[in-house]
């Protein structure tokens, strides 16, 4: 059987943890930007976790990831 492929948009976005899930950049951190609040900045320069219903999606783009 051939190897599979890794969608490589997928990778540059996503990075896999030690207990097989994906972190991920939040989004709206591009442009207009004075309207949004430091605090909400903030949080959205901070990393999380791909959600459980997406996971499965994630898993399927990163088959070795």
């Amino acid at each position: 059987m051939p190897k599979m492929k890794t969608n490589r948009s997928a990778a540059k976005r996503f990075v896999s943890n030690g207990s097989g899930k994906f972190k991920r950049r939040r989004q709206n951190l591009r442009h207009i930007l004075t309207k949004k609040s430091a605090k909400r900045k903030r949080r959205l320069g901070q990393g999380t976790l791909v959600d459980d219903a997406n996971l499965g999606a994630v898993k399927r783009l990163l088959p070795y990831g």
